[in-house]
């Protein structure tokens, strides 16, 4: 079952360009029965990808609806029905609605009036809708909001943009070659699908199969202890949601056990304020931390091989006219070698080696005239 939902993953990647992590990040969520904010101009293709990921589920009920400040409580959750009020009772008909729906789609949420925004919190935080006097169970998997700008303080919509755990801002096209193929298009491949049976045994197995291990428990106090330094405290309720967005990220990835990589899908979800500034930091600290300590390692060893490349510039000749130069360019590579040596030994690191093996062969070889 995993390989449908990563089919269906692949899908989405070849419909809409530069979307992947929005597309992973909507899987993820799904998975893990949690709610997405996506936040764009208009024609950054949020709908279409919502309403194409519903269409790969099999069996679910799909609600979808455009909000404006007149927008009234009926188009969301239902007509008054009125042969009930003729009975003096207060019913709506769901039928076809948002507490019907096991994945709905949202647009211009936060034009919700406070006539919708309590039952619409209600439904996002308890999956439960008050109606006809009793309460009903909402088979609600995942409420997909999107707007064309955040929320700004003041605006008594906090509580509604909490309820999304995942957050995204989706931006036009960017790569002038990618952005070629959308104008072009192409024929899509054979919709991938999974049915909603399925995909119910995958979030059942997801929140009782998958174990988070202690490092990583710790991982998630280091990162919350970085923010508090920043002035930067999301909510303990956000902490305890996000375990099963890192349970999710690892059933994507086949694993019964959840590891520091998937601590990096928390750059999405942990700051507070849609402030640029805070969204970076968060970003730092989670990618900081989400990195496995040899990981970490290699990336810097990485970082500082190429900064020796970037030295030697592009002809090796006249770099080595510089005796001191060459000289310290060595001894760095020798020094990195060692960091490398106590390492793991992988394909990467492997290939890393015969790198810089290269570049001292060149260097000795441009240093001696040969």
């Amino acid at each position: 079952m995993i390989k449908k939902i990563k089919d269906i993953e692949k899908y989405l990647n070849a419909q809409y360009l530069e979307r992947e992590q929005v597309i992973k990040g909507m899987l993820i969520a799904i998975l893990a029965r949690q709610h997405v904010l996506l936040v764009g101009s208009p024609g950054t293709a949020k709908s279409a990808i919502v309403s194409d990921l519903a269409k790969c589920i099999t069996g679910t009920s799909y609600f979808q609806w455009l909000l404006t400040r007149f927008s009234t409580p009926e188009e969301l959750f239902g007509p008054v029905s009125l042969k009930a009020l003729e009975q003096d009772t207060f019913k709506r008909n769901t039928t076809n609605k948002l507490p019907e729906a096991h994945v709905s789609f949202v647009d211009e949420v936060f034009k919700a009036n406070s006539a919708i925004l309590n039952s619409l919190l209600t439904l996002a935080n308890e999956r439960l809708f008050y109606n006809n006097g009793g309460i009903v169970q909402s088979p609600l998997m995942s409420l997909i909001g999107a707007s064309n700008e955040w929320i700004e303080e003041g605006e008594g919509l906090e509580a509604l943009f909490d309820r999304f755990i995942l957050r995204y801002e989706i931006e036009g096209i960017a790569d002038g070659s990618n952005f070629l193929a959308m104008l072009k298009g192409s024929m899509p491949p054979n919709r991938p699908t999974i049915t909603l049976q399925e995909l119910e045994q995958l979030q059942y197995q997801t929140e009782m199969l998958v174990n988070i291990p202690d490092d990583v428990l710790v991982g998630l106090r280091d990162i919350r202890d970085t923010l508090k330094q920043e002035g930067i405290r999301p909510s303990d309720r956000r902490f305890r949601q996000s375990l099963s967005l890192l349970k999710a990220s690892a059933t994507m990835d086949n694993r019964n056990d959840v590891n520091r990589k998937d601590l990096s899908i928390l750059v999405h979800s942990l700051w507070v304020t849609p402030e640029r500034n805070e969204r970076d930091i968060v970003r730092q600290v989670v990618e900081d931390l989400a990195l496995d300590p040899n990981d970490k390692e290699l990336a810097d060893i990485k970082n500082a091989f190429n900064d020796i490349l970037d030295n030697i510039g592009n002809s090796f000749t006249e770099f080595a006219k510089n005796t001191n130069a060459v000289v310290e360019s060595n001894n760095k590579l020798k020094s990195l070698e060692q960091r490398i040596s106590v390492l793991p030994v992988t394909s990467d690191i492997t290939n890393l080696l015969n790198q810089m093996k290269v570049v001292k062969e060149k260097l000795m070889t441009a240093a001696l005239g040969v």
